[in-house]
């Protein structure tokens, strides 16, 4: 499988200028063949490659190889608009959205990451430190630096195109490694059933929780400044609010990637697998208020969901997607299910046989028993006719 590993440059004052040079460089180029792209409308890489190479190498003093990387790196970003369009990311046709992003090049930022393959880029792990092409010459001995496991990561496994990336002055590799996955456990002793909710993040069948008290705080305070960076409406306002929702995704990132972390760790360690509820389709089946819809929207569920997903298969644990109906409304002891054997938010109480407990606990509870069923029928031999 394939995983990124972000490590950061060391570089001196000198070698920063000359990293600066080359990504500034790499864009004004960019910029050019985006245009001619669009003006042409050629987007196939080969056709693309065959109008516009000479001239970006000898304008703009590109090598040959990043030539080849810069014009790749135009054909992928109009592959992906076009694939926004198809999926309706950009609005319906004749949205102000889509017209806009149609009706005009692609625009690389002065400082945009820029693709390195191995002909640009060498990798001295044991010494950390890289040899990078620049506008300036081959540069030697970039110092880097990152995580125990993340270095481990990078020399076992790196394989690829690396991308050199500037945020805030500051400099990182964002390299490509090719990760064995580990043994698929077919028979798991049982399920880590999870429940996804808002006000607590994750609560597993085993009585763990994640609250998501702070992260909600976090982002109630972020929505607010936005709102008023935005009615302000001012250049510096809109890039201040642009650096804020980025600041506010890392963030989530970092709160999904610790829980998901915690839960694959316990179920790999235990011979157990990861149960959770499949939402798709989660704001068709529910109605909610305006403050709602906007939380719902905006909340990282997905993506808690493939991090799960990416870190099990790495360990060998088995997930499984079960449905979500009533999780949370029918009792794991007797099988009632009714609205109101949850009264409250936080709490169930079976109206028949008198289970009380936490509600998210006991929606947890009702995914896990879910999964033994499923894990049952989908691993059933298949009758064979006679």
């Amino acid at each position: 499988m394939k995983i990124v590993v972000r490590v950061k440059l060391l570089p001196t004052a000198e070698q920063a200028v000359a990293l600066a040079a080359t990504l500034h460089a790499c864009n004004t180029a960019a910029n050019h063949v985006s245009a001619v792209a669009f003006d042409r409308e050629v987007f196939s890489r080969n056709d693309l490659q065959k109008i516009i190479y000479g001239e970006v190498k000898d304008r703009f003093g590109l090598s040959a190889q990043p030539t080849v990387r810069t014009v790749k790196k135009v054909v992928d970003a109009y592959t992906t608009l076009r694939a926004q369009i198809r999926a309706g990311l950009l609005g319906a046709e004749g949205s102000k959205r889509r017209v806009k992003a149609e009706s005009k090049p692609i625009r690389f930022r002065p400082d945009a990451a820029q693709p390195f393959d191995d002909r640009c880029l060498s990798w001295q792990c044991d010494a950390r430190t890289v040899s990078i092409w620049t506008v300036h010459g081959r540069m030697k001995d970039v110092l880097f630096t990152g995580s125990t496991a993340q270095l481990k990561t990078l020399a076992e496994h790196r394989q690829g195109e690396s991308d050199l990336v500037c945020r805030s002055g500051k400099w990182f590799l964002v390299a490509t490694c090719e990760v064995p996955e580990a043994p698929l456990n077919q028979d798991p002793a049982d399920w880590v059933g999870v429940d996804r909710g808002i006000i607590n993040l994750a609560t597993t069948s085993d009585g763990d929780n994640h609250q998501g008290r702070g992260l909600k705080r976090y982002r109630k305070r972020q929505a607010r400044i936005r709102a008023e960076l935005q009615a302000k409406k001012t250049r510096s306002a809109t890039r201040r609010a642009k650096r804020m929702a980025r600041r506010e995704a890392r963030h989530a990132a970092h709160v999904n990637h610790r829980i998901s972390k915690q839960i694959v760790a316990v179920a790999e360690r235990t011979g157990r697998g990861i149960a959770v509820e499949q939402l798709d389709g989660i704001r068709d089946r529910v109605r909610l208020r305006g403050d709602q819809r906007a939380e719902i929207s905006s909340w990282p569920f997905h993506q808690l969901g493939e991090y799960f997903t990416y870190k099990a298969r790495r360990a060998g644990v088995p997930v499984v997607e079960v449905d979500a109906h009533y999780t949370s409304q029918r009792c794991p002891r007797c099988g009632h299910t009714a609205k109101s054997n949850r009264p409250t938010r936080d709490d169930f109480r079976c109206r028949r046989c008198g289970l009380a407990g936490p509600a998210d606990h006991i929606a947890a509870v009702n995914v896990r028993d879910r999964a033994r069923t499923a894990w049952v029928f989908v691993n059933a031999p298949v009758p064979q006719r006679t």
